[in-house]
Parts: C-alpha cells; sequence; structure tokens
C-alpha cells in the first residue's frame, strides 16, 4: 500500500513539472520546482539562464537566482526580478562573471513567488570548470580585453599543486585564493602597451618549478560610425562612406565587422569596407533609411542615416580629352547614360581663364564639349572639369595637362654696307628668333632667306642668325622665315630703301642716364614714320666691333631700356629709325652713358711754356670727342702752385668751360718765381687724371734798374742840398774823428804798440770768456789823490818798457790791465763829481788760445771803442789809454 502511495505521488509530481500548474490542498497550496537551463560563454565570461514561463492565475512574477562557485557551491551572486504575466515564454537573464568561466565551477539555481508561496529550488546547473592534468592553465589567454578595465587572472594547478606566484608585465601581484588549489590576481585599468605588438604577458609559477606564460591583449571597444552620408553616381548603385572618431592601431587583434542595413527593404544586409559601403539600389526606392554596424570582442554600435537618391547624385566625368591648337583649345568629356536625361551642369576650370559654366542636358550622346580661347602658345595649361545634377552635389574634378602648340616669329633687322661699286650694296640681316611660351623647346632646323628686287627673286639657307647678301641700288624687299619640324614660322619682312636717298646725318644729342643707369629715349613723332620705329645701338656701346643690338618700342616715340642692357664707362650711341613704305629712314642719334668715370685720358701739354715775369699761358692737345672716353668732356681745369707753397687762394684754380679751347692765360705771377701748373679735363663727374708742367717766371729788369736808380738820386739830391752846409758838417766831422787837442799819438808808436801787445797776447792762455765790459773812468779829482792813485797803480802793476815809452812822453802815469780780464764794472775807489766824464767800452768778441801748429802769428784788430772827451780836458790834468780785446780771425 505504501509503495503504490509513493508512486501516485511521483506521478502527479511529473505532471505538475511537466504541466506547470499547481495543486491546492487544504492545508495549502504547493508551487512546482522550476526547470531551468544555463548556457556559460567564455570568450565574453558571461552565463545565460533560461527558463519557461507559462500562463497562469496560480503562477507569481518573483524570481529568485542564485549562482555559486566551486563544487561546495559557494553563494557569490543573488539577483530578485519580476516578469509580466503574458503568453507563455522563454525568459532568459544573462550575467557577466568577473572572474573567467574557465577558472572553477559556476552553477545556478532559481525559485520562484506566488503571493506568499515560494516554489521549491531548481536544482543546480553547472557550467564546470578547466581541470589541469599535467601542466599549469592561465585563463583568460589570447584574449581581447577592454582598454581602461579590471581584470581578474587564475592560475589553474595540476592535483596536487600549489601556485606560488603570479606576475603580470614582469610585476608580481597578491594572490587570491579562488578554491581548489586555483590562484587568482586582480589588474586595475589596463593599458594599451606602446609597441607595434599590443600584447600584455602573463606569467604563473608553481611550487614544483614549473612556470607558464600567456599573452593577452588589449583594445578599445568600437566607435560609433560619425559623418555618414550616401551618393550614386550612376543611379543603379549607392555608396555610403564614414568615419571612425578613433583610429584603430595597427596590429590590432581586435576584428570588426561593418554591416549595412536597409531598414525600409527587405534586403539582407550588406558586408562593408571599414569605412564605406557599396550596395545596389533597390528598384522604384526613393527614400532610404539604413543603418550601419560595426561589431568586435568588445560590443557593437549602430548609426543610422536617410537620404533621397535623387538628392545624392554624383556625376563623374570620364574620357575627359583636350584637342589643342597655337591660342585655342577645345575641351570634351563623357557622363554616364542614365544620366543624359537630367538637369546636367558643368564646370570648366583653367588657370589664369577662370571658370566657365555650360549646360548638358541638350545634347543627344553622353559627350559634352566647349572651346578655350586666349591661349598662350607653347604653354602648359590644366583643364578640371566637374558636373552635377540640379545643382545639388558637385562631383569630383576630372583633371587633364596639355601644351598649346609652338608659335616662332623673327624680329629682323639689317645693316646696310655701300661697297666701292656704287651700284652695289652689301646687306647683313640679323634676326632673332622669339618664341611664345616656355613648355616645350623647340627645335630651329634652319632659316630661308627670299629677297625680291627689280622683278626678281633669290633665295638661300642660313643655319645661323644672319645672312649676309649683295644687292643693287633699288628698292628690295626681304622675307625671312624659320623651318621646324612641325612646319614654318610666321615670315618677318623688311624693305631696304633705294640707294640714291641720300641722307643728312642729323646732329647728335647728349642723353642722360636714369637714376638706375638705364636710358629713357624720347624723339619726335614723324608723320612719315607709318609702321613704327627701331632703335639700333651696339651692345658694348662705340667699342669695336660692334655686336649689333635693336628693339621695336611699343609706343610712338618713346623708349625705356633698362640698366640691365648697359655697361657702367661706355659711350652708347642709339640711332633712331622711322620704318616708311621704302623702308627705315634716320630720324636721330643720341649718345649717352649709363654710368660716367672720371678717369679720362690726360692732356699733353705743348712744352715749352710762354711765360713773363708775370703771367704764364699753357696749350694743350685732347681729343674731347674720342668715344672710347668713359665719360663726356665738360671743359678743363688748370691749377698753378707756387713750388713749395700750399695753393694760391684766389688763383691756383683756373677753369676752362669749353672742351674745344685748349689754351689760357694766367695773369699775376711773381717774377722770377718756380710754378707748377697741371691741366686735367672735366667730367659729370669730376676731374680727371691731370698732366703737369713746372716752369720759372722771368725776370722783370726795368724793376730792377729802378730799384738801383732811385737811391742814388736821393743821394744826389740830398748831396746838392747839404752843400750849401758844407763848413758846419766839416767841423763836426774833425769833433768826431780828429784827435782831441794836446794828444800827440805818432804812428810809428802806435804801430810798435799794437805789434807789442799781439807778441804778449800770444804767450798768454786765457781761458774763454763769454763777453767782456771795459769802461774807461775819466775824472778830475784832486791832484794829490791823482797822484797817490798813480803811485798805486804803478807799485801794483808796473807798466812794460814798450808801453812806458810811447806813453811817457803824453801821459804822466800808465793804467795797465791784463789781459785775461773777464767781463766785470771796474769802479774807482773816489766819488764821481758832476763834472766827471764816464767812458765804456763793450766788447761781444771772443779770446782764442792760440793752437799749435800755426807758422805764422794770427792777424790782430781791435775791438769797437767808444771813447768821448769834453772841450775842458788838458793833458796835464788827465791820461785816458784806450784798450781793448783782440780776437784772432784766422781760428
Amino acid at each position: 500500500m505504501i509503495n503504490v502511495r509513493k508512486s501516485f505521488f511521483s506521478l502527479f509530481s511529473l505532471y505538475l513539472i511537466f504541466s506547470n500548474s499547481e495543486c491546492c490542498f487544504d492545508d495549502g497550496c504547493y508551487l512546482p520546482k522550476p526547470n531551468i537551463t544555463l548556457k556559460a560563454i567564455n570568450d565574453k565570461q558571461t552565463l545565460v539562464v533560461s527558463w519557461l514561463v507559462k500562463h497562469s492565475s496560480f503562477v507569481g512574477d518573483i524570481y529568485e537566482i542564485e549562482l555559486s562557485r566551486t563544487e561546495q557551491h559557494t553563494v557569490i551572486y543573488t539577483k530578485n526580478m519580476s516578469v509580466s504575466l503574458g503568453d507563455s515564454a522563454i525568459y532568459t537573464w544573462t550575467w557577466i562573471s568577473d572572474l573567467p568561466l574557465e577558472c572553477v565551477d559556476h552553477s545556478a539555481r532559481m525559485r520562484y513567488y506566488n503571493q506568499s508561496v515560494q516554489s521549491p529550488w531548481s536544482n543546480w546547473i553547472t557550467n564546470s570548470g578547466f581541470k589541469a592534468n599535467d601542466e599549469i592553465q592561465i585563463f583568460p589567454s589570447s584574449r581581447v580585453l577592454r582598454q581602461g578595465s579590471s581584470a581578474v587572472f587564475c592560475c589553474i594547478p595540476p592535483t596536487g599543486v600549489n601556485v606560488k606566484r603570479m606576475t603580470f608585465r614582469n610585476k608580481e601581484y597578491r594572490l587570491l585564493s579562488i578554491g581548489g588549489g586555483v590562484k587568482a590576481i586582480t589588474v586595475n585599468n589596463l593599458t594599451i602597451p606602446k609597441g607595434i605588438i599590443k600584447h600584455l604577458l602573463l606569467s604563473c609559477d608553481d611550487a614544483t618549478g614549473n612556470s607558464v606564460h600567456v599573452s593577452n591583449y588589449i583594445s578599445f571597444p568600437p566607435q560609433k560610425p560619425r559623418n555618414l552620408s550616401c551618393v550614386t553616381f550612376d543611379i543603379a548603385s549607392v555608396t555610403c562612406t564614414w568615419d571612425s572618431p578613433r583610429k584603430r592601431l595597427l596590429h590590432d587583434r581586435n576584428v570588426q565587422i561593418y554591416t549595412l542595413h536597409i531598414e525600409n527593404s527587405d534586403k539582407a544586409p550588406f558586408t562593408c569596407e571599414q569605412l564605406s559601403c557599396t550596395f545596389p539600389a533597390v528598384p522604384h526606392l526613393q527614400n532610404y533609411n539604413i543603418s550601419v554596424w560595426v561589431k568586435d570582442k568588445l560590443g557593437e554600435e549602430m548609426e543610422r542615416y536617410s537620404f533621397n537618391i535623387s538628392d545624392r547624385v554624383f556625376p563623374v566625368v570620364k574620357s575627359l580629352r583636350v584637342n589643342r591648337g597655337v591660342t585655342d583649345a577645345t575641351v570634351s568629356w563623357s557622363m554616364q547614360e542614365s544620366l543624359t536625361h537630367m538637369n546636367l551642369i558643368c564646370q570648366v576650370a583653367t588657370v589664369p581663364l577662370g571658370t566657365m559654366e555650360l549646360r548638358c542636358n541638350d545634347i543627344m550622346s553622353s559627350f559634352c564639349d566647349t572651346k578655350l580661347e586666349h591661349l598662350v602658345p607653347n604653354t602648359k595649361y590644366n583643364v578640371r572639369v566637374r558636373c552635377t545634377v540640379n545643382g545639388r552635389l558637385w562631383g569630383e574634378w576630372a583633371e587633364e595637362t596639355f601644351i598649346t602648340d609652338p608659335l616662332v616669329s623673327l624680329d629682323l633687322w639689317r645693316r646696310i654696307q655701300p661697297l666701292s661699286n656704287w651700284r652695289t650694296r652689301q646687306v647683313t640681316l640679323i634676326w632673332k628668333p622669339r618664341i611664345a611660351g616656355t613648355a616645350a623647346t623647340i627645335n630651329i632646323q634652319e632659316y630661308t632667306v627670299q629677297w625680291s628686287q627689280e622683278g626678281q627673286t633669290e633665295s638661300k639657307n642660313s643655319s645661323m642668325g644672319q645672312a649676309v647678301v649683295s644687292i643693287g641700288p633699288g628698292k628690295c624687299d626681304f622675307t625671312v622665315q624659320a623651318v621646324l619640324p612641325s612646319g614654318t614660322s610666321i615670315p618677318a619682312n623688311i624693305t631696304i630703301p633705294p640707294a640714291e636717298h641720300k641722307e643728312n646725318l642729323p646732329v647728335q644729342k647728349r642723353l642722360d642716364s636714369t637714376s638706375e643707369g638705364g636710358f629713357n629715349l624720347t624723339w619726335e613723332e614723324q608723320s612719315t614714320a607709318t609702321c613704327g620705329y627701331v632703335v639700333e645701338w651696339c651692345v658694348l656701346g662705340n667699342a669695336v666691333p660692334c655686336t649689333l643690338q635693336w628693339k621695336v618700342p611699343e609706343g610712338n616715340n618713346a623708349l625705356l631700356l633698362h640698366a640691365s642692357e648697359f655697361r657702367a664707362g661706355y659711350r652708347y650711341t642709339f640711332y633712331i629709325y622711322g620704318c616708311t613704305d621704302d623702308g627705315h629712314r634716320l630720324l636721330e642719334i643720341q649718345t649717352g652713358y649709363s654710368q660716367e668715370f672720371k678717369s679720362v685720358q690726360r692732356p699733353s701739354l705743348v712744352e715749352p711754356v710762354q711765360s713773363t715775369s708775370s703771367s704764364v699761358s699753357l696749350e694743350w692737345h685732347y681729343n674731347e670727342d674720342d668715344p672710347a672716353q668713359p665719360a663726356f668732356i665738360m671743359g678743363y681745369l688748370v691749377t698753378v702752385q707756387e713750388v713749395g707753397s700750399v695753393l694760391l687762394p684766389d688763383r691756383s684754380n683756373v677753369s676752362v668751360a669749353d672742351p674745344h679751347v685748349k689754351f689760357v692765360t694766367i695773369q699775376s705771377l711773381k717774377e722770377n718765381t718756380e710754378y707748377t701748373c697741371s691741366v686735367s679735363a672735366l667730367t659729370k663727374e669730376g676731374p680727371g687724371l691731370p698732366a703737369s708742367i713746372t716752369f720759372r717766371t722771368k725776370i722783370n729788369y726795368s724793376s730792377l734798374i729802378i730799384k738801383v736808380v732811385t737811391p742814388i738820386f736821393f743821394l744826389m739830391g740830398c748831396t746838392v742840398l747839404l752843400w750849401s752846409q758844407v763848413k758846419i758838417v766839416r767841423s763836426g766831422l774833425k769833433e768826431i774823428f780828429i784827435y782831441p787837442a794836446g794828444m800827440n799819438i805818432k804812428t810809428p808808436e802806435f804801430e810798435g804798440f799794437l805789434h807789442e801787445t799781439d807778441q804778449w797776447l800770444q804767450s798768454q792762455k786765457p781761458e774763454e770768456c763769454i763777453s767782456c765790459d771795459i769802461e774807461i773812468l775819466n775824472g778830475r779829482p784832486s791832484l794829490n789823490e791823482i797822484t797817490a792813485l798813480r803811485d798805486s797803480e804803478l807799485m801794483n802793476e808796473p807798466c812794460s818798457p814798450s808801453l812806458q815809452s810811447s806813453l811817457s812822453s803824453s801821459s804822466p802815469s800808465c793804467m795797465l790791465l791784463e789781459a785775461n780780464y773777464c767781463p766785470q764794472l771796474a769802479t774807482l775807489p773816489w766819488d764821481r763829481p758832476a763834472s766827471q766824464q764816464v767812458t765804456s767800452l763793450m766788447n761781444r768778441s771772443y779770446l782764442y788760445t792760440l793752437k799749435e801748429g800755426y807758422s805764422e802769428p794770427p792777424n790782430v784788430v781791435f775791438s769797437e771803442t767808444k771813447s768821448s772827451f769834453e772841450a775842458s780836458d788838458c793833458p796835464l790834468e788827465s791820461c785816458g789809454v784806450i784798450y781793448g780785446y783782440i780776437a784772432n780771425d784766422s781760428l
């Protein structure tokens, strides 16, 4: 009976489980045990719990789920949730684990509530972890981890082996015990490595010494597409593009998958490229609603976009071609045939012509063209074309480069040289090729020269830029053409006037250069010049040989030549021709310097110079019109300077303003004086190199005669005037030059005195004296004083016999002075009365010691003496001896 009861209850329980219905008894309501399923997604560390929810009035809407780890079912998470009543359905719940599911067992169970009644727990559904056999296992391994997140890494050892250490990026972390011998570490804020390979190394060491290493990769989750837009090039297909906010790194292991969905159609999703997607257009569908999905191992993102396909037409220009010419070009292109029925507008852009716009909707085919004009020959151009439909969206530019055809012209000129035979002239034709543009190098093969005179035509070829032709005296027409690989150049024509036409050469005009060193040529406009003007000059001025240069002015009567075409210090002569029907006629000649130098040549002075006692006339030779001079000669500068003196203040420089005058006369010079004259040519920059000459003025003899005769006549006049007073003059002279009365000096005695004195002085050796002063005092003391003084002097200094004998007859006493007497003042011991007369002798001569070696006695002279006597003097009262120094003139 008991067995039958147990079997009944078992069958009833199965019914309740499978019928998901409840049964209530008198003592309460019993809910059936829920039935759940468990699914593990290891790479995302996710557990998915599923169960069947069936509509029933007895079933509650609150569910309780428990999650556990390890075999002991350690609960780690509990979740209560409510489920809305409705039709029966499978309900799922997802849980993400921080620990890799491979590390340990993960189990789940569930029960539910209906008001106060709860169902029993369901059975534990377990997701088993990895079991290591012989080698340590590490999880996660080779997995892409999210940048900035935290991760838990576990190490599963074999049974009975302990984990000793775990390191991440060579850094050891603290071990966490999970259970069953499994150890784990937690790493926060994962960062992307800076190396090329974005992997992180994880190591695990056990107690037996075994070590295992694995790598994981760090990346960032997918980014939401931005700037999503779509266009169509031909209405048949659509291309959508977008960009990513963050550029994915090279060698990133997080592979992303892009898909595009047309949400308002039944088309399957389209697999796309990383930043673009092309799909066929849906027939008869104008408005599109699309979404772009990007998915990878770390998640997914999506962006939506809507558009009208008619507004997103993006025309593409195809088959762009250019048919070039010399000054124009025809540009043509084609479009998609599916767009020809639409309102097409195209733009053609060419630098520097600008952009033109034209419509191409009236064409019968898919081609459109336009013409470009006013182009430069032999020039490279770039043309671009783009189109739009209804002006909403412009297509991409299509580009093409082309070079216009070359254009060669010749700048032709001539030089006419008459020969000895008046009926023959030699014409030298000179030309320069003018090639417009520089895009391509033009190869000129040769030149063809053709001329016509008096109905006869001849021709010749030339490989150079000139040709020499002999013609007659009549008018002659020349034509020159360049032969090119693609044809010939534009013909150049020039006419040679008849020889019997005699031209009077115009007077040369001096031309000033501009401040920069160029020339600004102007001339009078001629009515006969019907075809313009030509200016001709030599490249190196008037230097020989002449390299001819010419230029056709753009204006009527002016031409500006830049300084770069000329050299300083060279004289340039410009010949201005007027073009007439009979050829070119010479109108004006202008000459000038780009820059003048003052280093002109020296003048050549004519010698000898013509001079007087007060003037000089200079003459020189100079070629002031020499074209080789580095400047125009404005005149001459003559400089006169007295030898050995500075420049004369007012008459040193004389300017000659006329360069053709080559003589000058300079006045007001000193007689019998040496002068230096220099002559230099004057330029605008200053005087040039001087030429110098030295001369002496003559003596003025008439002036000398006047200087000599004038004193003679003056003396004669004085003599005539003083003749009447001859007696008075004679008496005065006697008082001066005749001895005083009472003095008897005999000539033989005086000569003997001189001879003895000379002999005595030669025997002495006195010291040299600079000067001596001798004073002779004549006084009239009393007779006793005179006697006492005389006796004292005679006792101290006796006179020599000769001297005494010469003076004994005229003087009672004698005063003798020594020969070596130095300058001093002799003072007598008595007081002088008022009537006393003093005579002073001054001598500035020197006494020299007689040197040895003289065989003859030196000449002896007396020094100058000054003596004065009063009329009352008498020989008996006093005696004066005139004595002085003797100088030897022979030393």
